[in-house]
């Protein structure tokens, strides 16, 4: 169920983005990545990635970008998604 959910979820990110930032798509796909993650490794365990010290800088940049793209400002939330990404996974 995880790997589908994510699976969905970089599709709908990827369509939103074909389809010039359609905020609908992206706000949808990033629910399903996130929640695809929680069924792969767990709530504890992704808590404790996202929260961890040294990652706090990326993980609030990360999920503000998804803030703003639920609050319908797709291009700037898309900007910050992908800054905090590159910021967690560097």
């Amino acid at each position: 169920i995880g790997v589908g959910l994510v699976g969905f979820g970089l599709f709908f990110v990827l369509l939103g983005m074909l389809l010039y930032f359609d905020s609908v798509l992206l706000a949808f796909g990033n629910i399903l990545f996130l929640s695809g993650l929680v069924f792969i490794i767990g709530f504890k365990r992704t808590f404790t990635f996202f929260f961890q010290r040294p990652k706090l800088k990326g993980t609030s940049f990360f999920l503000g970008g998804v803030l703003v793209v639920l609050m319908r400002w797709p291009l700037l939330g898309m900007l910050l998604e992908a800054y905090g990404f590159i910021t967690l996974f560097r």
